[in-house]
């Protein structure tokens, strides 16, 4: 797929674009490293349809490429590959750090000066508190959703050059 130059978002690890509105967002490039279809345990149809096929820990765009990144990788390292949340959401191997923080950097990497990232985490089996460990940056503010709690959304910016940083008033 030739990437248009005006498309500003990137979802490298759209899965079944869940959270999404309009799952067809022509300002979105939808990248996922499996296109597939499975039917679930309720009969429901799950689609990984990717605009593109990409492992966001290799990324092959351009340094500062995207105004917007939502980050929502595999977040679960105890299923079996064939369970159905699974096929649903991915799954983490034992070298998860490794994966989590390589695709953390590459989607810094791509994401333009003063752009935003968007991560998404459920500490189901990983506590997010673990996930920040791995990553330099630090998120400017988050929002736990979910009636367990257990999912959280955070908010990054790569901020260059910040006045009031370089005259001390913070």
């Amino acid at each position: 797929m030739n990437v248009k130059n005006n498309i500003k978002i990137l979802d490298p690890c759209c899965g079944g674009k869940m959270f999404w509105f309009d799952k067809n967002n022509p300002n979105v490039l939808f990248g996922d490293i499996r296109k597939e279809e499975h039917i679930l345990c309720d009969g429901r149809t799950l689609s990984i349809s990717p605009d593109m096929l990409m492992d966001f820990t290799k990324l092959t765009f351009p340094d500062n490429r995207f105004k917007l990144v939502v980050f929502d990788p595999p977040h679960l390292n105890s299923l079996g590959e064939n369970s159905w949340m699974a096929k649903k959401y991915g799954v983490l191997g034992d070298d998860w750090q490794n994966v989590i923080r390589d695709g953390f950097k590459e989607c810094w990497r791509v994401l333009d000066k003063d752009g935003v990232l968007i991560f998404k985490w459920s500490d189901v089996d990983i506590k997010v508190a673990d996930v920040l460990k791995l990553i330099e940056q630090k998120p400017l503010f988050g929002q736990r959703t979910m009636i367990n709690n257990r999912t959280i959304w955070l908010c990054f910016m790569k901020i260059i050059n910040t006045p009031a940083l370089e005259q001390g008033r913070i």
